[in-house]
């Protein structure tokens, strides 16, 4: 659900440059924080600090089921508690061959101690991940739906008895794809998290402009369905839209720890937005540990950012925008504990027929990013990233394919000006990959003038149609106002 460009050292790599003779233009190769922590917006909108003077979601397990975790990161040292490994693969829970996991765990409890204490922050680094591993198409060996979601069913269950009150899950799967026995029984595992008092979370997928899929788990009753929004509290352009969108959360440009040399990555994706969310109910439940998940859950919608169309919800961002700081400092009524505060939908179940009943998952739903030809809607008709601007999709994965992004150096006084190219990008592995310095103004391009597009403007074609009013923008006490 996710494409993670790797970040190299900023100053390392100018000190590299300077020493060969070469003369590094600022306009040309930005300069980089000192610090992670300072390129992690999402963790400014969400008022982290003001949240963490309160709770860091300490004595709140989290568990994520993904495909493989590094266990010695220096951000996740002391943050993970020992888990299980489903996959079948050998090497245990801490083994890997991409970053997907990782950056998922440490989104919610990165503890800021890598880089000398310049890493990257969780959003509740207070509290503890329970890892658990599946295969998935990020890993070496394939594996087929039914086999996936198999997994997925043994990871809930597993959690749940372990006593983690919030199980995360940045996987997914198309529902074409699912036989209505893996449905049954991925509905029996959400069943047995439910009457074990966990909440489990899921993102819809990022494949808005690929047909618009459904994907399991995140449309099932009794789950947490999670799209992603921008800086400005636009939906992104990948994010899912249907009746299985239950809240939104950052999920566009977020730097965090990952497993590449450099370890740390900038990513996108609903895995992202997913990851936020559950660390937002970890930071609700570490204060109302009495609380229920059907209560949790009635906050974090209370609290949201609410869609600007005048109603409670919609297909595009579900009851809102998660506003953490506010479900933290002003709760409100938790309501009662043992009713569900979401109408669960009346979602079709797509009939798996043909070959694709046995292909395997769009691991995480993948990171599809805007097609040519459609624009990324903005708030009050503000500059957006050209459509060329953004990742390419990639159908079946939520990381990017290998592919070069731009280091430009100046070389020499008397030497033309030569560009060095390098973009790494992940596809259904997730593998992290370098990207040279951060890029600024993303998601535009130098050399690229910006695209205008207005409110209204539909984020690519969906199976539910494209939506008849403004994509919904923050209300004025949202953290994600300008």
């Amino acid at each position: 659900m996710r494409r993670t460009d790797v970040l190299a050292r900023g100053r390392g790599l100018a000190a590299v440059l300077l020493a060969a003779g070469v003369v590094v233009g600022p306009a040309v190769v930005p300069a980089v924080a000192d610090s992670i922590r300072d390129q992690q917006w999402h963790l400014d909108v969400m008022k982290a600090s003001e949240i963490w003077q309160k709770t860091k979601g300490q004595g709140v397990t989290v568990a994520v089921i993904d495909s493989g975790f590094k266990l010695d990161h220096p951000d996740l040292v002391g943050q993970l508690l020992p888990g299980k490994d489903f996959s079948g693969l050998p090497g245990g829970v801490g083994t890997f061959t991409e970053s997907h996991g990782t950056e998922m765990a440490a989104l919610v409890v990165g503890s800021g101690k890598g880089m000398n204490g310049s890493g990257a922050y969780g959003l509740a680094p207070g509290a503890k991940v329970l890892p658990i591993k599946i295969k998935n198409n990020d890993n070496a060996s394939g594996v087929s739906s039914s086999e996936f979601l198999a997994q997925i069913d043994q990871g809930i269950v597993y959690a749940a008895d372990q006593g983690a009150k919030v199980i995360s899950i940045s996987q997914a799967t198309s529902a074409a794809r699912a036989s209505a026995e893996d449905v049954n029984a991925l509905k029996a595992a959400v069943a047995h998290a439910s009457a074990k008092g966990a909440l489990v979370v899921a993102g819809v997928g990022n494949s808005a402009q690929s047909g618009n899929p459904l994907q399991y788990p995140a449309a099932l009753p009794g789950v947490v369905g999670v799209g992603a929004v921008g800086r400005d509290g636009t939906v992104t352009a990948e994010s899912e839209q249907g009746p299985q969108v239950d809240l939104a959360a950052p999920g566009i440009e977020i730097y965090n720890a990952c497993t590449a040399a450099s370890g740390y990555c900038k990513g996108h994706g609903t895995s992202d937005a997913t990851a936020l969310v559950s660390a937002s109910a970890a930071l609700v439940w570490a204060v109302h540990p009495d609380w229920t998940a059907n209560q949790i859950t009635r906050v974090l919608i209370n609290t949201a950012g609410k869609p600007t169309d005048g109603s409670n919800r919609n297909d595009i961002v579900g009851y809102g925008i998660v506003r953490p700081r506010v479900a933290v400092t002003e709760p409100g009524d938790p309501g009662p504990a043992d009713v569900s505060p979401i109408v669960e939908p009346v979602v079709a179940t797509p009939t798996p027929s043909g070959p694709a009943a046995s292909a395997g998952p769009s691991s995480a739903a993948p990171s599809s990013v805007p097609s040519a030809s459609a624009a990324v809607p903005s708030v009050g008709g503000g500059p957006v990233g050209s459509p060329a601007a953004q990742p390419k999709a990639d159908e079946g994965s939520d990381s990017g394919s290998l592919v070069p992004v731009v280091v430009a150096v100046v070389v020499g006084l008397a030497l033309v000006v030569g560009v060095v190219v390098f973009v790494l990008r992940r596809r259904a592995a997730g593998r992290a990959v370098p990207v040279g310095v951060p890029p600024v103004g993303y998601p535009n391009v130098p050399g690229q003038a910006p695209q205008q597009s207005g409110p209204g403007v539909a984020p690519g074609p969906s199976a539910y149609g494209p939506p008849s009013y403004e994509p919904p923008a923050p209300p004025s006490d949202n953290p994600y106002a300008r």
